[in-house]
């Protein structure tokens, strides 16, 4: 496989990824006893993708990734809005099922788009923070902090922005109680995925760059 064709896969992987959070992450689960999206899953693949990408290809490309995921985020919110407002044909009664599964309110709609931008966007500069602070080495290290802190800023981004005053209850002190358990949830599979950071930096390097990393203090 090509380097081009590697790079390809990771970003239809990353805008994959994206889209399934949105679709399938009104469905809750529990994870650690806590209790979480299963969007949680998806989640650290976006993050470890353009982390992968920046390290091989720097932050201007990592950043036209979430450049391009964005619009086509927007492409499928846009046609899954107009799919559940269309008129269902007679012969069809599942459509109060299919605007469940596929509806949301605007308000979460609006706030899963406004964390996606804040949070890609501060991993994609953390990254290269970091990458420049430690010389280009320890990539375990620029990996795990730019992610951990990004995702910091979706899962308060996000929740402030879908649930803060939408009853008596959700207080700020409220919602960080509902915020740091599931932000620990994505910091322990942030941590896990750091191998496949190693190795996916390796197979999207190649020959380019297959000796680069024998000199890195790692």
């Amino acid at each position: 496989m090509t380097q081009t064709r590697k790079r390809d896969f990771l970003v239809c992987l990353y805008i994959c990824c994206m889209i399934l959070a949105n679709l399938l992450g009104t469905k809750i689960t529990t994870l650690f006893g806590v209790r979480v999206s299963v969007g949680i899953f998806f989640i650290p693949v976006l993050f470890l993708t353009t982390d992968v990408i920046g390290e091989v290809y720097g932050k201007k490309e990592a950043n036209n990734v979430v450049l391009i995921s964005l619009a086509m985020l927007l492409l499928t919110l846009g046609m899954t809005a107009l799919c559940i407002v269309l008129p269902a044909n007679s012969t069809w009664d599942n459509q109060r099922a299919y605007a469940s599964v596929f509806g949301s309110s605007l308000r979460m709609t609006l706030a899963s788009l406004i964390a996606f931008v804040f949070s890609q966007f501060h991993d994609v500069w953390a990254f290269e923070f970091w990458r420049k602070r430690t010389g280009g080495r320890f990539l375990w290290l620029r990996n795990n902090a730019s992610t951990i802190v990004s995702q910091f800023i979706d899962t308060t981004v996000f929740m402030f922005a879908a649930f803060y005053a939408a009853a008596p209850r959700f207080t700020v002190a409220f919602i960080f109680s509902l915020i740091i358990p599931y932000w620990l949830c994505k910091v322990i599979l942030a941590l896990l995925d750091t191998p496949f950071c190693y190795l996916l930096v390796r197979w999207l390097r190649g020959v380019r760059r297959n000796d680069a990393d024998a000199g890195e203090n790692q």
